[in-house]
């Protein structure tokens, strides 16, 4: 693909571009759209739940610095109206995300996608990602409960910052998280997988990623298993000292432990050690974890190559 097969929309909050916010470009892609389009969006705080909806596929979303370049919104599956506190609306977790991406194909780069709710709110998505071969660079995903909500797909993320508390990664995709930097605020899970059964190819696979904390000790949970054969590898990962050494959690359901994917392949730091680990929980082979450690993994097709192509159409940033 070329840069004329690519369509490019400037959004800035100063009237500069061709639009002052994100929905209203995103407003402006057909339907039906087949062409590559990019949206560039200047350094700014913008305001707002944002909507990709299906069929609009194709759309890249850049900015040049993740710091500056924010979208946020504060909504949470039971939302109150303070104009009126005694009347609450129930939105959900599916329908509670800032951003929410149900076009195919969808690019993001160096953006910042934030829920402002505070913690204790409760379930609050920054991202909720239903459609297929989406990825992230340079991205941000910041909130405390269910923050990156990777519902369906196969998806991509690379040297992405995600933060929270509670399940803060979880849904039933199928997910490669490679240079990642994870960071849990508070006590809580990682990751929420739900994986429904042994014949599902879906799990998420932290690749040479980094998991920090906020100085406490034994604190975090790796995960617990939303689905019962929830499926999560940490590969080649740094552990801060936040990991419990149980490292995993069975979400009150003994049964889970039976079904439950949940491994680890050569990772480092000081919790990372598996010599209390659940039971349940195991250190894979080498030859087990290969199929785990290349893109092949969400891009198994030969012809489809989706990564690749997805590189190519990638184009400098104006400022």
């Amino acid at each position: 693909m070329t840069s004329s097969q690519v369509r490019v929309i400037r959004v800035s909050m100063d009237g500069s571009g061709d639009y002052d916010k994100v929905q209203e470009a995103i407003d402006s892609v057909s339907l039906s759209n087949s062409m590559r389009t990019v949206i560039q969006v200047s350094p700014g705080l913008y305001r707002g739940p944002v909507y990709v909806p299906k069929t609009k596929n194709l759309i890249t979303l850049a900015a040049y610095n993740p710091e500056r370049t924010i979208i946020s919104w504060h909504n949470t599956a039971t939302c109150i109206n303070h104009h009126q506190a005694s009347r609450v609306i129930g939105t959900g977790t599916f329908g509670c995300g800032s951003f929410i991406i149900e076009g195919e194909d969808f690019i993001a780069e160096n953006i910042t996608f934030e829920n402002s709710a505070p913690q204790g709110s409760g379930q609050a998505v920054a991202v909720r990602v239903t459609a297929d071969r989406c990825a992230f660079y340079n991205c941000r995903f910041l909130g405390w409960q269910d923050t990156l909500y990777l519902h369906y797909g196969k998806h991509y993320l690379r040297d992405c910052y995600i933060e929270g508390s509670v399940d803060f990664i979880f849904g039933n995709a199928t997910a490669l998280l490679e240079h990642c930097h994870i960071n849990c605020k508070s006590t809580g899970f990682i990751t929420a997988q739900s994986r429904k059964s042994s014949q599902e190819s879906t799990g998420y696979v932290f690749l040479r990623c980094v998991i920090t904390g906020n100085g406490g000790v034994s604190y975090a949970y790796l995960g617990r298993p939303w689905g019962p054969f929830a499926r999560v590898i940490f590969a080649y990962t740094w552990m801060d000292a936040c990991i419990r050494p149980t490292g995993w959690n069975n979400w009150d359901k003994p049964e889970n432990e039976r079904s439950a994917c949940f491994y680890e392949y050569r990772c480092s730091g000081p919790g990372s050690f598996l010599s209390n680990r659940v039971t349940w929980s195991r250190e894979l082979l080498d030859e087990e974890a290969e199929q785990f450690l290349a893109h092949s993994f969400i891009d198994p097709d030969p012809e489809m190559q989706w990564l690749a192509q997805r590189m190519a159409v990638r184009i400098p940033f104006s400022v």
